[in-house]
């Protein structure tokens, strides 16, 4: 199994997974500025995202509490940062709407670019299950900063 994981062509799949995912996350989220935002659509990700935890289960998933600080941490202050600053909302009928910033599309093509880059770093000093581990905890720590940050912003718009 372990040949497996640490093999080129699991990596190419991976990166290549990961690619089509933030594609479709950016396609998801240029179609979502057209609709109205609630509170259960700035919780639910989070929420849902929350579940990856139970990856920890598996003994090999399992990194010390330090990756785990410096992770969740690179994640709620660096990669969240670009995500606040250019989330922005607006009252349209009496309806919360998220703002289209022209730039999101590329930040998020930019923290993918820059998470693929760390990924192959990381990866060669741990093994590819922890780097799995590692990049979920930043990206928790990253999505939840800015569902908090946009939770807030929403209801002191709404008001």
């Amino acid at each position: 199994m372990s040949q497996l994981l640490d093999s080129p062509y699991f990596q190419l799949f991976f990166t290549i997974g990961a690619a089509l995912m933030a594609i479709s996350v950016l396609i998801v989220r240029l179609k979502a500025s057209r609709r109205p935002v609630t509170i259960r659509k700035i919780i639910i990700p989070p929420l849902g995202m929350a579940t990856g935890f139970l990856m920890f289960i598996e003994p090999q998933m399992r990194i010390p509490w330090i990756w785990v600080i410096v992770a969740f941490a690179a994640g709620w202050f660096l990669f969240s940062y670009p995500l606040v600053r250019t989330t922005h909302f607006e009252t349209v009928d009496g309806e919360v709407y998220a703002k289209r910033s022209p730039g999101f599309a590329y930040i998020l093509i930019g923290l993918l670019a820059v998470r693929l880059a760390l990924h192959e770093v990381v990866e060669q000093y741990i093994s590819v299950l922890q780097t799995g581990s590692v990049f979920f905890i930043l990206a928790f720590g990253m999505i939840l900063r800015w569902r908090l940050f946009m939770y807030t912003k929403f209801k002191a718009i709404q008001h």
